[in-house]
């Protein structure tokens, strides 16, 4: 919610691409997580879409560094941000590297 709210204070012009892709990116690392919770009786099932949510962080990262570029974001809120998505990629990767962990 805070990149949702965060991004209100971009420009207008950035409405359909980078708000857009910020918005998206970081919506799907939660609704892959629910997803894969939901899979987690099948290994690969709960792995794959791990793997999606992994893939969603990092690519929310990427959109917090084009932010910052553009001077949407200050380097103190970049950095807060994208170390929340790094700790969220660990989390992700210690459950893809251990699934029979989160069977039940």
């Amino acid at each position: 919610m805070e990149i949702f709210h965060l991004t209100k204070t971009f420009p207008a012009e950035e409405k359909f691409d980078l708000v857009s892709q910020l918005r998206r990116s970081s919506r799907s690392v939660p609704s892959n997580i629910i997803e894969a919770w939901r899979r987690r009786r099948y290994p690969k099932n709960f792995i794959s879409k791990l793997n999606d949510s992994e893939t969603e962080a990092d690519e929310t990262i990427y959109w917090l560094d084009v932010a910052y570029d553009c001077k949407y974001i200050t380097k103190k809120t970049s950095v807060r941000l994208k170390e929340q998505y790094d700790h969220i990629i660990a989390m992700l990767v210690k459950m893809i590297n251990n699934p029979e962990n989160w069977k039940r």
